[in-house]
């Protein structure tokens, strides 16, 4: 079924209620002593059970058989996926930056083709990110995966893709983003012939929407336009196997027959899609480059109130019409740690070298802003009002420096000469000179 015929429930986080047959759904009581379709009960928990009202999050499902019916698992081999705690080797202080990694030329589905850049806390004690990218040419069919360690939000650069998971079908396309939440089965097809693009694995708590605050009650990504799918099952027997990331190794089973079998399933516990042309993009009409935290499309907040285990800002199509001001962000330093990439165009505050597919990693307290080029063109520019069409960048902001991993240090796209971009600004202060 193409992306573009699946059908959807919409609503941030809304109680949902869908069956890909009629009578799936049990009237009155969720758990009734015999299903009238010879259905099992399971309840799937993304929160404990005692969690206030407004972040529990759960899904009751109605399966052909339990999740439990599977083999024991034996530990599987590694290939370029990590995860926290990052200590492989010592981590930089410097500015980094990578062109996009290359798409493989041997079989690889989404599990063999994540490739870790770096990351930071540790699942063990549920707090951090892991930063991935992704390069495959080949869908999953008879594997299946699901990830105990944290939730992955998937951001698309190069081809669509479709995730058939146990709660029904995702279509994603470069432009789109989708979230899989901590322990969601699912497996990746591919709608192309080969796919790239990123993950931010959320060891935290849960994506949420931001606050807006004085905002008030409309801007950024609006509640409705979340996407959820609707019930869909697979009812296949067979040798198949799952694949599990369990506090930082990847683990698999043996099972007889497809782990996707929800007939139907209600809750508020699901993966869900979001287009990005659908934020509503807040700037200043005055003058002054706001913070990019206005920016922010969902958010994993940490301990320390006002401060985020992880935002997923994005900086997209936009109007630029502040005056008597120096419109690309300028030179900062600042606490959080960002690791930015690009799904397509070009990114305002860099002339060249960051491409799509490519990455930067700026961590805690390293300087960084737009490069010579830049800087002088925006210095002279004429500050009328502008539009920055056909671009799409996005930023993982976390609380805890990145590390990057010994893949992401030695690996050929890495950019040794990005330190270079700096190096052309000038000095323009004469002593003496009144301003």
């Amino acid at each position: 079924m193409p992306a573009s015929e699946l059908k959807y429930n919409s609503g941030f986080g809304n109680e949902f209620a869908t069956e890909a047959v009629p009578g799936a759904l049990p009237q009155g009581q969720n758990a009734p002593q015999k299903h009238p379709l010879g259905l099992y009960t399971e309840q799937f928990s993304g929160t404990s059970f005692t969690s206030p009202r407004h972040v529990n999050r759960r899904t009751w499902t109605y399966r052909i058989r339990p999740s439990v019916t599977h083999k024991p698992y034996e530990e599987a081999p590694v290939k370029l996926i990590r995860s926290g705690p990052f200590t492989e080797v010592s981590t930089p202080p410097s500015q980094l930056r990578w062109d996009p990694v290359p798409l493989p030329q041997e079989p690889t589905d989404f599990v063999s083709g994540m490739i870790t850049m770096g990351g930071n806390g540790d699942p063990a004690i549920q707090t951090g990110v892991a930063i991935h990218v992704y390069a495959i040419n080949q869908s999953m069919e008879d594997r299946f995966f699901y990830n105990a360690d944290g939730e992955m939000l998937v951001v698309p650069q190069e081809g669509g893709l479709r995730f058939h998971t146990e709660l029904g079908i995702l279509g994603v396309a470069p432009g789109e983003i989708c979230v899989l939440p901590r322990g969601l089965k699912f497996r990746v097809v591919l709608e192309g012939k080969a796919a790239r693009g990123y993950i931010c694995e959320n060891y935290g708590q849960q994506f949420r929407l931001p606050e807006l605050g004085p905002i008030g009650a409309n801007g950024l990504a609006n509640a409705r336009d979340f996407l959820y799918p609707q019930a869909a099952y697979e009812d296949r027997e067979g040798t198949f196997h799952i694949v599990s990331k369990f506090l930082g190794k990847l683990w698999v089973a043996e099972i007889d027959h497809s782990p996707l079998d929800v007939v139907g399933w209600h809750g508020n516990y699901a993966p869900y899609k979001y287009d990005l042309k659908n934020f509503n993009c807040i700037n200043s009409v005055s003058f002054d480059h706001p913070d990019p935290s206005i920016y922010t499309v969902l958010t994993s907040p940490s301990a320390i109130s006002g401060t985020a285990n992880v935002d997923f800002a994005i900086f997209p199509p936009r109007w630029m019409v502040a005056e008597h001001t120096f419109r690309p962000p300028w030179f900062h330093r600042n606490m959080m740690n960002e690791f930015m990439g690009l799904v397509f165009g070009q990114y305002d505050a860099k002339a060249e070298g960051f491409v799509p597919g490519g990455a930067s990693l700026h961590n805690c307290m390293a300087g960084h802003g737009p490069d010579a080029e830049t800087f002088e063109k925006a210095s002279a520019a004429e500050l009328k009002p502008q539009y920055l069409g056909n671009t799409l960048a996005f930023m993982f902001e976390t609380q805890l420096a990145v590390r990057p991993t010994k893949y992401a240090l030695e690996t050929k796209v890495l950019q040794h000469e990005y330190f270079e971009c700096w190096q052309g600004l000038k000095k323009y202060f004469k002593s003496g000179a009144k301003g």
